[in-house]
């Protein structure tokens, strides 16, 4: 069982890192092997690639202007157009961070991703996001960390849950697409 999480931040090291390692350590512990990407634009087939093959996908980003970070939405874009059909129901989550506010409205559009491509949205024990400007205060952000953690569990619950049901996917109906502009 293995989890895939992507780092939207354009600093490979910084407080989305730091968050997304939390939720490694923790998915670790429950016997789920992890492994944290940065998001490369020169590595998005690659990507794609370990998205597929891992068992859930999270999503992480910094909050910048109360959204996400321009290269974690032009990064999640590129990497949805080619997964989008091939994840249904894979379980997915979606990490934060930032300074003070705007989260909300960055965990709600990383959420989209996973919302459109019929995934499995997992959860913690409060909006998955952390605050501080450094590493050292996100570090500092008990409440956030155990947030991480309790996703870590919960993702590490729906992977092992999900393996042992051993459900054939449902059937799907032919997509229609209506387009509203005649």
């Amino acid at each position: 069982m293995s989890v895939l999480l992507i780092n939207g931040s354009p600093r490979e090291r910084g407080c989305t890192y730091t968050a997304l390692s939390e939720v490694a350590k923790s998915l670790e512990e429950n016997g789920v092997v992890s492994e944290i990407v940065h998001a490369d634009l020169n590595k998005i087939d690659e990507i794609a690639n370990k998205a597929l093959s891992a068992d859930a996908l999270i999503l992480g980003s910094p909050v910048y202007y109360a959204s996400i970070s321009g290269l974690a939405s032009h990064f999640y874009d590129e990497l949805f157009l080619r997964i989008q059909n091939k994840v249904i129901l894979k379980p997915g989550a979606a990490v934060v961070s930032c300074r003070r506010g705007g989260s909300t409205a960055a965990f709600d559009t990383l959420n989209k991703y996973f919302t459109i491509s019929e995934m499995v949205v997992v959860g913690s024990s409060y909006w998955n996001g952390v605050h501080g400007n450094t590493p050292e205060e996100v570090r500092e952000d008990l409440e956030g960390l155990q947030v991480m953690r309790n996703l870590g569990q919960n993702i590490a619950y729906v992977i092992k849950s999900f393996k042992k049901a051993n459900l054939p996917l449902p059937e799907k109906e032919k997509r229609v697409r209506t387009n509203f502009i005649r």
